[in-house]
């Protein structure tokens, strides 16, 4: 469901952006890969979606060197050939990597994949057994090396991102990609007003849910379906207005589709008023308490 022309969708791609620390902006809604080069047959389609989703203006591509064993970096690296400058790069090393030496090696393995000589955020993919101090210094060292633009981290909670802080190159730290969509939204307890404090906004990945049956609760909602016909709009795109309504969230959808990468990008014109807010509120509240961040 598409009523958008490409240049409206890049307009307001362009309109909709969250502020690095660094004062960089990047659209609030860029793409994901997770699962992507998986399948030799399903690379062609791959590659043209991200290329598709480049020409509508969703320049972060996120990707990570354990997604199929580094196969989706290098359909990244097909998707921006001759294009660089037009992505944003985030890629993620595991936590086995994320120590002194081994970093580096881990961000040269994905350069090489990616076919790039930097990468515009570089992040610890969770947290292992290496210090983050440790980590901390070696990304400053990374960044330092021309091989990184900046870092983060994923699927760090409130905790761990107080202990990063601390530490004397912690507050390098730019992003923290973490699971968040409406049906899950422990992060809006302390972990989300913490990074809000630090001027530090969050990277949204499955911000549509990891499919199954809490995607199809989410998307057969009525409130959702309700507020998505008032809209004209697809309930994705409600879910994703959703997600990006408070200017501090990048979502990372991911599609393979040429509709639902179009749909995904168009999200950024979906205006949510104060009454459909409030209403997926009633539907899908926030917890009252601490609980564990969600991960998959």
């Amino acid at each position: 469901m598409n009523r958008y022309s490409a240049d409206e969708i890049r307009e307001g791609l362009n309109s909709r952006t969250v502020r690095l620390a660094d004062g960089t902006e990047l659209p609030a809604i860029g793409q994901g890969t997770w699962y992507m080069g998986e399948d030799a047959r399903k690379a062609r389609q791959e590659v043209e979606a991200l290329q598709l989703g480049l020409d509508l203006g969703m320049t972060v591509i996120d990707t990570a060197e354990m997604y199929a064993n580094g196969g989706a970096e290098r359909i990244v690296a097909r998707a921006i050939k001759g294009r660089r400058d037009d992505a944003f790069l985030v890629s993620k090393a595991l936590p086995s990597h994320a120590g002194r030496h081994s970093i580096v090696k881990a961000c040269e393995d994905s350069l090489r994949r990616l076919e790039t000589e930097f990468i515009d955020l570089y992040l610890l993919h969770w947290r292992g057994n290496v210090p983050l101090a440790e980590t901390a210094e070696a990304m400053e060292r990374l960044k330092k090396d021309g091989k990184i633009g900046r870092w983060g981290v994923s699927n760090l909670d409130t905790r761990d991102m107080e202990e990063l802080s601390e530490t004397p190159d912690g507050g390098g730290c730019e992003i923290n990609q973490v699971l968040y969509h409406l049906g899950s939204r422990g992060i809006e307890y302390d972990l989300l007003p913490w990074q809000r404090r630090a001027s530090m906004p969050i990277m949204a990945y499955c911000p549509l849910a990891q499919g199954g049956s809490l995607r199809r609760e989410l998307m057969d909602h009525p409130e959702v379906r309700q507020i998505a016909q008032r809209l004209s709009a697809a309930p994705a795109q409600v879910l994703l207005a959703w997600v990006i309504r408070s200017g501090d969230a990048v979502a990372i959808p991911k599609a393979s589709d040429p509709d639902h990468v179009t749909e995904n990008a168009s999200a950024a014109l979906i205006e949510l008023t104060e009454e459909d807010l409030k209403r997926l509120d009633r539907a899908f509240p926030a917890p009252g308490r601490k609980v564990p961040l969600d991960i998959v």
